[in-house]
């Protein structure tokens, strides 16, 4: 590695490997053989390529902002961070796209177009952190993904390192490219097809007006109700998210924003934008709508500032929680948004059979839910039992017709549960995909898919299947 790189940017020291034993879901560490930090493409390519020779597994990541373990090291593997790669090359308001090495910021895009009256829509709750590259890889989505679309919807192009060491262009300069869709095969594959070294990406017009309502409600039902009804009275809004009293709490608590009601069973914060007569129409109808499914009070802010405070406790609502509780474990799972009401009852009953507190904070827009199980992990054997919590919520959602992720991913966490979705046709079509770019297997292994030797659940499951009548192993 120190032939192709920058000796200073390889990383080996024991001490200094700690730094990059896991990303943010901090349940599950391993240090990385080695951590190298290129620059360039070519450095990325040389990187892999030596990967590639000596058969190595090596595992990319950006900002480490990760929850599901996508970017969690392998004993005996490189991990190449793309952190240092964080120039923005090209900014053509004209033709809306921006061209951006993997480890600019979410935020630095709207930075950059912010005085042209453009923004980049994808937002995760991280977006002052997380990378773009991270965000390509796990297609994540945030407050504005119900309108505006998640990541893949606004990857125009992609420069690739494949885990051969090949440079590849995939995509083109217009949304509509003929051929196969290849940007929308690599964004969300989590890094088990290669590192992406530049991304074009579409940028939007920034609306004429903005408007923010806060509604308080005294049952949790009566908000998730809500938000179906906006949905099936055509209203779009750019943002609809849901917390409960818990994450209320925990927020004031924490980043005293003096807006949520501490009494409010949950609040319901829409975002609606637009013209500003068409915006002001549809504030009345979420008004009405609201009210109608027992809304106590309702805020309402166009003043850029007073957005901003509304918005400001959703935004700290991870780390509010974090503070509160020695530990927590986040779940992403999604349901269509007529089922809210349901799911979120079948949560409060999971956790008083369990006795472990769930906070819920979810982007109700799009029925991706983020459940916050509470628990401490210095106590032995809790981190087994809230993962167990963790999985049967995201069997309930798969029950009510949903999935096992919105914008996490699938990473080392959820592998276990992809056969609660997938049949196994499905999977061997999706490994096909990966041994095209991948045959060597060598590109973030033992990552999405389950496997028994990674897997007990999954080893379990194949056990049962070749031996139907045996009961236990």
């Amino acid at each position: 590695m120190e032939a192709v790189i920058d000796p200073n940017n390889v990383i080996r020291r024991k001490e200094e490997l700690l730094v990059y034993e896991c990303d943010g879901l901090t349940s599950y560490k391993q240090r990385p053989a080695v951590v190298v930090l290129p620059r360039t493409t070519e450095e990325v390519a040389a990187a892999v390529k030596v990967c590639d020779r000596h058969n190595i597994p090596f595992v990319a990541r950006g900002a480490g902002t990760g929850l599901s373990g996508g970017a969690l090291p392998l004993e005996n593997s490189v991990l190449i961070v793309t952190a240092m790669m964080k120039q923005i090359l090209d900014v053509d308001l004209e033709n809306q796209r921006v061209v951006v090495q993997p480890g600019v910021i979410n935020n630095w895009v709207t930075q950059a177009v912010s005085g042209g009256g453009f923004f980049y829509a994808p937002d995760p709750s991280s977006q002052i952190i997380c990378s773009i590259g991270g965000n390509v890889a796990e297609n994540s989505g945030g407050v504005h993904c119900l309108k505006y679309g998640v990541t893949t919807n606004h990857v125009l192009a992609l420069k690739i390192v494949t885990p051969d060491g090949s440079i590849v262009d995939i995509g083109g300069p217009v949304p509509e490219m003929p051929g196969y869709d290849l940007p929308g095969i690599f964004v969300g594959s989590e890094g088990t097809l290669g590192l992406a070294t530049e991304v074009t990406l579409r940028i939007v017009k920034t609306p004429d007006v903005i408007r923010v309502l806060l509604a308080d409600f005294t049952s949790i039902e009566a908000a998730g109700q809500s938000v179906s009804d906006i949905i099936s009275a055509g209203i779009i809004p750019g943002g609809m998210e849901i917390m409960d009293n818990f994450s209320i709490n925990a927020v004031e608590d924490v980043v005293s924003t003096n807006c949520y009601p501490r009494d409010a069973t949950a609040i319901l914060l829409v975002e609606l934008d637009g013209l500003e007569v068409e915006v002001a129409a549809a504030s009345e109808k979420v008004e009405a709508i609201c009210r109608k499914n027992g809304a106590r009070q309702i805020q309402s802010a166009t003043d850029p500032q007073e957005r901003l405070a509304l918005w400001k406790g959703r935004k700290a609502a991870f780390a509010a929680v974090g503070k509160i509780s020695p530990d927590y474990y986040v779940q992403d799972g999604v349901v269509p948004r007529s089922k809210l009401p349901e799911i979120l009852e079948e949560i409060e009953a999971l956790s008083q059979r369990s006795g472990y507190r769930i906070a819920n904070v979810f982007h109700a827009g799009d029925g991706n839910l983020h459940p916050l199980i509470l628990y401490n992990n210095a106590v032995p054997g809790e981190l087994e039992k809230v993962e167990e919590v963790g999985g049967e919520i995201l069997k309930l959602c798969v029950k009510k017709g949903g999935t096992i992720s919105g914008e996490h991913g699938i990473g080392a966490d959820k592998r276990c549960y992809m056969p609660e979705l997938f049949n196994e046709t499905d999977l061997e079509t999706m490994l096909w995909v990966r041994d095209v770019f991948d045959p060597k297997r060598v590109a973030n292994p033992d990552k999405i898919f389950p496997t028994p030797k990674t897997c007990g659940e999954a080893a379990r499951a194949q056990a049962q299947k070749e031996f139907p009548n045996t009961e236990r192993f």
